[in-house]
């Protein structure tokens, strides 16, 4: 990107409570899929404004999909100035920066902590071979309770194995291995490590001992020291050094701290620190929905996987689909190509589609949950001469959501009831998802007041906690609301529940196809 902001969105605010003295604020990033999505916040963590600075991604034929670390560094320093001048925030009242960020990637760094090649991102599934060999050698079964989470290629074990062995020059300068925000944290700070939150999300870490598991790394043959020191995500990695802040506008020494994995400080930004505190649903590229436990919940089928929570002492039990909003941002590319009204026009058309009959498989780029399966792909299933893009966009929304109700089983299953679930991401904006979603799951669906910065709200809380300026992660609950209300209507979910049957039904009819395409 080289300093180029791609796409920008913004809502501003200001950074003061009127008749009250000047706050300090903190700047939080999410580093996503699709860019930097940066706030600022209050010193209790209150969001005042949100940019988006966007950078592209790299997908390719073979389950390619790589960003380049230096456009997620431009994002930041981009985002991070904009804040500051549409705000009217001077440097010297940022009291710290921190980070949420994609999970599962690998960022493979020199000695230097210069990237060697781009980074491979969670969607990307090339090392399915890798795996497989993993899963041989160590047993599927013994790897899901050791880890709780599959070895699976898109975690970012099997991603370095696959340099590895199809890219040995670059390799060879590879003396680091980190995720997204990791690297930007060091490039702030000079210092690299890794939090609980994300070394979970990386098939490398022993999720009981709490450290990076020397049993799966004996059998990837690869040197523990490559992995940063794990520590709490509230951990201040440092301050700012001089070259950053004159990047993104900030003082130097600003304190930076490390932050965590996307998922978890969604968790905590919408309130889900503990097993009360219900579900949520994220409905962004990729999506998931996600309770708080206090222990890992491992599935009979291994259908789920369980991430460290940024909470001490907590877990976040997932279920995870590759292409949730991604789904919906290819048919509208598809449909409508050239029209930046697209997503608001496509949607007001499905809301009196009928659907009957048809209906999408949404595997876009392989599947986790509920099938975990790199081979899957997405099929329109019942297409009739009459269907148009109103009807393809509807099958959208509902396979999506029929994709997520087998993750929802899966909790019920397990004991935990899923009646009430909140929502957030760029797909919680629309009505018509949120309906869908509660008659496919029978389950009340709220919106909250944070769609799209959950993230950057649960990673300006834990950037509080780790500066001192909340006593807890327990503010989280204090700061959005629940705006809208979306029920089931029994009849819907009746008929809802019918279609599911026959849309996993289509799976397994499909899934020997897949593994021969």
């Amino acid at each position: 990107m080289s300093g180029t902001v791609l796409g920008v969105e913004n809502r501003v605010g200001k950074p003061s409570r009127d008749g009250e003295a000047e706050l300090t604020m903190i700047v939080a990033h999410d580093l996503g899929t699709s860019g930097d999505k940066a706030s600022l916040h209050r010193d209790d963590g209150g969001l005042v404004a949100a940019v988006t600075v966007a950078y592209p991604t790299t997908f390719a034929a073979g389950g390619v999909a790589e960003q380049d670390p230096e456009h997620w560094w431009d994002a930041v320093c981009a985002a991070t100035r904009q804040l500051l001048d549409r705000t009217g925030t001077r440097p010297d009242q940022v009291s710290a920066v921190g980070f949420s960020a994609q999970m599962m990637g690998a960022v493979l760094l020199d000695a230097a902590c210069r990237p060697v090649r781009p980074a491979l991102i969670w969607a990307d599934h090339r090392s399915t071979a890798q795996a497989d060999r993993l899963n041989a050698t160590l047993g599927a079964r013994h790897a899901y309770e050791t880890l709780g989470h599959r070895v699976h290629p898109t975690y970012s074990l099997t991603k370095i194995l696959w340099v590895r062995e199809n890219e040995p020059e670059a390799y060879k300068e590879v003396q680091h291995v980190c995720l997204a925000k990791d690297y930007v944290v060091a490039r702030m700070t000079g210092t690299l490590l890794t939090d609980y939150s994300d070394a979970s999300s990386t098939n490398a870490y022993d999720q009981r001992a709490g450290k990076w598991c020397g049993e799966i790394l004996d059998a990837a043959g690869l040197d523990p020291a490559l992995f940063p020191p794990i520590v709490p995500a509230s951990t201040v990695a440092g301050g700012l050094r001089a070259d950053a802040a004159a990047a993104t506008g900030l003082n130097p020494d600003t304190p930076v701290v490390l932050g965590g994995g996307d998922g978890p400080l969604a968790a905590l930004g919408v309130g889900v620190l503990d097993p009360a505190d219900g579900a949520y649903a994220y409905l962004g590229s990729s999506s998931w929905i996600s309770i708080a436990a206090t222990e890992p919940m491992l599935d009979p089928m291994m259908r789920t996987m369980t991430f460290d929570h940024v909470v001490p002492g907590r877990y976040v039990p997932t279920a995870t689909m590759q292409a949730g909003g991604a789904s919906l941002d290819w048919v509208a590319e598809v449909l409508r190509p050239q029209d930046p009204t697209r997503f608001r026009q496509l949607l007001a058309e499905a809301a009196d589609a009928d659907t009957a009959g048809l209906y999408f498989l949404p595997h876009l780029l392989g599947e986790r949950s509920p099938h975990w399966n790199p081979a899957a792909a997405g099929a329109f299933l019942g297409l009739e001469r009459h269907h148009g893009p109103a009807e393809l966009t509807r099958a959208v929304l509902e396979g999506v959501a029929f994709n997520l109700a087998t993750c929802v089983t899966v909790f019920r299953d397990a004991g935990h009831p899923v009646r009430r679930v909140d929502a957030i991401g760029g797909g919680a904006a629309s009505d018509l998802w949120l309906q869908i979603l509660a008659d496919v799951w029978g389950a009340t669906v709220r919106r909250r007041s944070v769609v799209e910065e959950a993230n950057s709200l649960g990673a300006a809380v834990t950037t509080a906690v780790g500066v001192g300026l909340v006593d807890g992660f327990g503010v989280a609950r204090e700061l959005s609301t629940v705006t809208a209300e979306f029920t089931p209507e029994p009849d819907r979910t009746a008929a809802y529940r019918r279609r599911h049957a026959v849309f996993l039904d289509a799976y397994r009819r499909l899934e020997p196809w897949f593994e021969a395409r």
